[in-house]
């Protein structure tokens, strides 16, 4: 692609501080360093258990104690990635490169594909489309020369106030199960670890660095620990990261209970934890709990700071060869720590297949066509269609061309290049500037169809209301800047620029200018690029609602295919909306916390099923999504099975369009078990023509109906019977069933 003299002379100059520290020397020749020194553990054919069994054997202590920490320069000076580790030639070993991800390959990455953020992957229901998202862009770390991506975020979304909603997969641990599991498998699928994060309980940004959350063991096992037992146990991930606050008075990266008793023991998980950024407070204490790789955004002996919140280096040679003289580790624990961050890297192709990051990878092209297709194809199938009063969408053809009105500040090209993407760092650039605003994106699709666009700021709601007026049809277009590092003041549209970590509040008014739209334009379209739920005053004036979220690079291409009927607005919501921010009703001390303590009070009745067991009416159910045809459902047979059942049903394509449809599957328990009213345990995603019909079938596995049992200490079936239910949302059900057990 083409590029100006003063953005390769910028490129070049940020290459340029980014020369890599000299490799580790070799230690001393063992025996197995002869003719051929790696021949012990390069053999593909061999077992990754017994590949790095011998490597570990042939390691000194130098090189085992290199492979434990960040390597220097750290940060994003390293070719624009979050932290190396520098590979061992002599042993073969390659470097490990770790870049921030979530929305693609991040961080101070160039010329990569933004792709929609995690709440809009989630918002898919589509595992086939999320595991292809997830291979773009292992495709694409790889071609940058990384092969380690921090990502997927996994968080339950608690609260619609934290920061970082936008990045994780909803309220749901089924949905987000399924959907962690799928971007994972798909990033796995090239040689490029994922890493499941922030590992855990770190549901919200306020005094990330410090609070201390407090979960019962109940809640702990069935709503938040879900997602990251399923990356584990059914996708293989490759690493985990501990995250920066604490677990019951422990920083989660020295937390035995969380890394070792639940990781470990019983789930099995055999790769590397590595520590988030600056989230290390200990050597001794973190290594034992379970700590492999300690990760930092400054180098070794930078004071504290804001940004990471402890300071230095735990895990340097100095200070683990003082722990281990001391006594407080021992060397079997060393070589365990070195042996889990090799092993995933031999099971997963990255000795065979290693990376070589510098100056070519870095100002590389990887955004292919392709790559920008999958991206199109995901924004449009995530955007979740809230209200279409009368059939206002798809616009149809007319004969003498429209007047289109695009409105509002992310709208622009400008605005748009911050409304595509989260705040932090999982910010996704799309440098060079190439973002396709929905401003470029609609009015080239009127174009093509003899509609005219007029465009207006609508910061002065005066010129919203008059370019409103003055159309056929309005797309008012209005963001909120989510992002890492701080919470959200309430459920209102604040709009922000970000570069990476760092964010600036843009004093734009949109709600007014919504309202002015609306109430000058029956006709009007609100286009709302947002991370989390929103408060809409203005509803009741608005023709149709759509919500992309943060629909990446192509943003502006979806939306115009949504308008125009091209592609169906495909998504459906993977959290509650609340009418207002009364319908949060926390105490202090669950959130944000009181005197550096936050108790998960609530227990259970997180999301849609707080909303259940008081009865409260939400803005938007969980599941929601309109669609631009019409489906019935009939037939509901629910066959017990040995561990389950398997329930199948019949829908129906009642309308005079081809569309896609969710059938989504809720279990309510016997009532002595102590669950919220309902819970979702299945999901597909099909499309059928207008008239065709089909018979779906979902499976429920003993786990599906389990809960767990504090008393026993495991996964327990309550006798008695089940009411299973299954239609388009969390509120809309109109199939039922029993199953007893």
């Amino acid at each position: 692609m083409r590029r100006s003299r003063q953005t390769l002379a910028l490129l070049t100059a940020l290459a340029a501080v980014s020369v890599p520290t000299a490799l580790v020397a070799a230690a001393p020749e063992s025996a197995a360093a002869a003719a051929d020194p790696c021949a012990a553990w390069m053999d593909r054919s061999d077992s990754a258990d017994r590949r790095a069994d011998a490597l570990v054997a042939a390691m000194s202590q130098d090189q085992k104690l290199h492979m434990l920490t960040f390597g220097d320069p750290p940060w994003f000076t390293y070719w624009g990635t979050a932290g190396h580790v520098d590979g061992i030639p002599a042993l073969c070993i390659p470097d490990l490169v770790l870049s921030d991800a979530g929305s693609g390959v991040a961080g101070l990455q160039i010329a990569t594909t933004v792709f929609p953020s995690g709440v809009a992957q989630a918002a898919t229901w589509d595992p086939a489309l999320q595991r292809r998202i997830g291979s773009t862009i292992g495709a694409e770390a790889f071609a940058k020369g990384i092969n380690v991506m921090l990502g997927p975020g996994m968080n339950i979304a608690r609260t619609p106030y934290n920061g970082r909603n936008f990045e994780y997969f909803g309220e749901d641990p089924y949905l987000a199960s399924s959907t962690a599991v799928a971007v994972i498998k798909g990033i796995q699928s090239h040689p490029v670890l994922a890493d499941a994060k922030h590992y855990a309980f770190n549901n919200q940004e306020t005094e990330r660095m410090s609070i201390d959350a407090r979960v019962d063991e109940r809640t702990r096992r069935e709503i938040y620990l879900p997602a990251f037992e399923a990356a584990v146990k059914k996708a293989d991930v490759g690493s985990v990261m501990c995250s920066y606050n604490k677990i019951d008075g422990a920083y989660a990266c020295e937390n035995p209970e969380m890394l070792t008793g639940y990781l470990r023991d019983e789930w099995g998980f055999d790769g590397f934890v590595v520590s988030d950024w600056g989230a290390v407070h200990s050597t001794a204490p973190s290594a034992r709990a379970g700590l492999d790789l300690e990760m930092h955004a400054f180098a070794a002996g930078a004071p504290a700071t804001p940004v990471t919140g402890s300071a230095g280096r735990y895990f340097g040679a100095d200070q683990l060869r003082a722990a281990l003289a001391e006594g407080e580790l021992t060397q079997a624990r060393i070589d365990d720590m070195v042996r889990n961050i090799v092993r995933p890297m031999f099971e997963h192709g990255l000795f065979d297949e290693p990376v070589s990051p510098g100056a070519g990878p870095y100002l590389s092209d990887v955004s292919t066509p392709g790559h920008l297709a999958v991206a199109r194809r995901a924004a449009a199938d995530a955007t979740v269609l809230l209200k279409n009063r009368d059939r206002l969408l798809p616009l149809q053809p007319t004969d003498g061309g429209r007047t289109i009105a695009v409105i509002g500040w992310a709208a622009n090209p400008v605005g748009a290049a911050n409304a595509v993407s989260g705040g932090g760092s999982s910010h996704g650039s799309g440098l060079p500037p190439r973002v396709v605003s929905p401003l470029e994106g609609i009015t080239r699709a009127a174009l093509e169809r003899g509609d005219r666009v007029v465009y207006a700021e609508g910061s002065n709601v005066v010129d919203a209301r008059l370019a409103a007026a003055a159309a056929d049809v309005v797309v008012v277009v209005a963001t909120d800047g989510s992002s890492e590092g701080t919470d959200r003041a309430d459920l209102g549209l604040r709009p922000a620029a970000c570069v990476t970590v760092f964010c600036q509040a843009i004093p734009i008014e949109q709600e007014d200018m919504i309202a002015a739209a609306t109430a000058a334009n029956p006709n009007t379209v609100v286009v709302l690029d947002v991370g989390a739920p929103v408060r809409m005053p203005w509803l009741a004036d608005a023709g149709a609602v759509l919500v992309p979220w943060y629909g990446g690079l192509e943003h502006g291409n979806a939306l115009a295919d949504v308008l125009y009927g091209v592609r169906e607005p495909g998504g459906r919501l993977p959290q509650t909306f609340p009418v207002d921010e009364a319908q949060n009703p926390f105490a202090p001390e669950a959130y944000p916390g009181v005197d550096g303590t936050e108790t998960y009070s609530e227990g259970l009745l997180v999301g849609y099923r707080w909303y259940d067991a008081t009865g409260t009416r939400p803005l938007f159910p969980f599941g929601y999504g309109l669609g631009y045809t019409t489906f019935g459902f009939r037939d509901l047979v629910v066959r017990p099975t040995a561990q389950g059942a398997r329930v199948s049903f019949v829908v129906r394509n009642t309308g005079r369009r081809a569309g896609a449809v969710v059938p989504q599957l809720y279990l309510s328990s016997p009532k002595r078990a102590g669950e919220p009213p309902k819970q979702l345990k299945g999901f597909t995603k099909l499309t059928l023509r207008p008239g065709e019909a089909r018979r779906v079938e979902l499976t429920l596995d003993r786990r599906d109906l389990s809960i767990w049992s504090t008393r026993r200490d495991r996964w327990v079936v309550v006798p008695g019977s089940y009411r299973v239910a299954v239609g388009t949302s969390s509120r809309d059900l109109p199939l039922h069933g029993r199953l007893r057990r």
